[in-house]
């Protein structure tokens, strides 16, 4: 079941967001997320999040800013079982068009997201990791 986020679910999804950031993102210092991670959690309550859950527990989500889509997190151990796609699918029913950003060195999420109808648009570097970024659109 996808529903919006509660604030009873923070401490679990923003626990989800740093265990998926620090095994997707092996390339960005363990250090980096850890010291962003109270920071997320204030972003968080400020966002539009919807959750997955699956037999009261959340497995996932996704977070959004207006058209951007600030990330896709699934648990590890349901990843690949087509929870992202529902995730993402549900944005797409509500939102015409969607922008997010996402590592070169990310080359798993960049393949899921074209084949989700996501283009490429342009690059840049992420000024905080010193990292390439894409900027990829989907829809209008």
């Amino acid at each position: 079941m996808i529903r919006k986020m509660q604030n009873a679910d923070l401490n679990t999804v923003a626990d989800i967001w740093l265990d998926t950031n620090i095994s997707a993102h092996n390339f960005i210092s363990k250090q980096y997320w850890n010291e962003n991670f109270e920071i997320v959690k204030e972003m968080l309550l400020q966002a539009e999040v919807y959750v997955y859950e699956d037999k009261n527990e959340i497995q996932a989500f996704i977070g959004l800013s207006d058209n951007y889509v600030a990330g896709i997190f699934v648990c590890s151990d349901a990843q690949s079982s087509g929870i992202g796609k529902q995730l993402l699918d549900f944005v797409k029913s509500i939102k015409k068009q969607l922008t997010l950003s996402v590592y070169q060195k990310n080359t798993q999420a960049i393949k899921f997201y074209q084949r989700e109808k996501f283009t490429i648009q342009s690059e840049k570097i992420d000024e905080e990791t010193g990292e390439k970024e894409y900027m990829m659109v989907c829809g209008e």
